[in-house]
């Protein structure tokens, strides 16, 4: 199974990298596929790109939901 997480754009580094926090943690991320993409924007991340913005609503729900799995489904 693939999974896409929300991550929050906290610096954009060039015109396709950005470091994104992923609930605490940060992580480069290829933003190239987002269309002028902005600091303090949630965007949903797969393998390393974000593939499109969601906003902060849409965001929460599915770290709430991703949270709320048992711990050996996060694995």
């Amino acid at each position: 199974m693939c999974l896409a997480v929300p991550a929050k754009i906290t610096k954009l580094i060039n015109n396709e990298t950005a470091l994104c926090d992923f609930n605490g943690i940060e992580k480069e991320v290829n933003v190239s596929l987002i269309d002028s993409p902005r600091e303090q924007e949630w965007v949903i991340v797969h393998v390393g790109f974000a593939l499109n913005r969601i906003d902060e609503e849409e965001a929460r729900k599915t770290m709430e939901i991703l949270n709320a799995l048992p711990s050996e489904a996060k694995a």
